[in-house]
């Protein structure tokens, strides 16, 4: 299942990468992965729910706490979901450029 999700994240491999995207784990029926985004700098964790056959993530701080969970996501909304968390902020072109000093 862990290659299965990987292969989702990287049908937008700039978008996977741009949230910092690290040490990919396989864990019982997902993916679990480190991330350094605008938005959240933790870990991600990818479970995949049979019974709806969709996708359950949650996402922790840095220092292991629950920062949101969401539940229900089907693999064509797998990027973007996790992207609003981890990575997509408001004028983010303009963040870029100041983080990047482009």
């Amino acid at each position: 299942m862990a290659e299965y999700i990987y292969s989702i994240l990287l049908t937008q491999p700039i978008i996977l990468f741009s949230w910092g995207f690290t040490s990919p784990i396989a864990i019982k029926m997902g993916l679990k992965f480190s991330v350094s985004g605008f938005l959240l700098k933790g870990t991600v964790q990818i479970l995949y729910n049979c019974g709806s056959d969709s996708f359950d993530l949650t996402f922790y701080n840095e220092d292991g706490t629950v920062r949101n969970s969401i539940k229900g996501i089907f693999f064509d909304e797998l990027v973007n979901v996790i992207d609003e968390q981890v990575e997509r902020v408001e004028n983010y072109k303009d963040r870029v450029n100041k983080e990047y000093f482009i």
